[in-house]
């Protein structure tokens, strides 16, 4: 009976070390045991351009002033070329005249994605739903533009979720999380 939970931690340590020797990038000269890295860019990917991606919206709308919502967003990358995105998009919420621009998700870190053709990232908007018709504590969201990340264009969509709470005059409470990969 004791040999056996020895083989076994044996067989354990021995998985370890070779997961651990099949993610070095360093180890041997960068040559044979590198993985192929999908979110290098390749030679001449440039930056995703606003105008070159499709956009779909959907949302896990908050039911009631207090309860957390959800509104991801799905580009697809329509330029025939590659492209790279990295970090997070610039997101403005506006009501009326006010403009308001969300922060990024504090605990996120972004990737570098390279995006072929028709291949699609997403980003998710998370918000508190503020109480209908009071402006002190809840903003009567109309319209979210949002930029890419080494893009200069912005593109936006209509919003339907309610009001989204305010910390603050100056504060939504919402956030913005990272380009991620989608469709895996």
């Amino acid at each position: 009976m004791r040999a056996r939970p020895i083989a076994v931690s044996a067989l354990t340590a021995l998985v370890a070390t070779l997961a651990l020797t099949a993610c070095d990038d360093e180890g041997s000269g960068g040559k044979g045991n590198k993985k192929a890295d999908s979110s290098a860019s390749p030679a001449g990917s440039t930056a995703c351009k606003a105008d070159q991606v499709g956009q779909e919206v959907a949302a896990s709308e908050a039911p009631a002033a207090g309860d957390t919502g959800s509104v991801s967003v799905t580009l697809t990358n329509r330029s025939g070329d590659d492209c790279t995105l990295e970090g997070f998009p610039r997101v403005d919420l506006t009501a009326g005249g006010t403009t308001w621009s969300l922060a990024p998700e504090e605990s996120a870190k972004p990737e570098k994605l390279t995006l072929k053709p028709e291949e699609t990232t997403a980003f998710t908007i998370t918000y508190v739903r503020g109480p209908a018709g009071d402006a002190a504590k809840g903003a009567a969201v109309k319209t979210v533009k949002f930029g890419l990340p080494g893009a200069g264009a912005d593109l936006s969509f209509p919003w339907k979720y309610g009001e989204v709470a305010l910390r603050s005059a100056s504060e939504p409470d919402a956030s913005v999380g990272p380009l991620q990969r989608a469709g895996d």
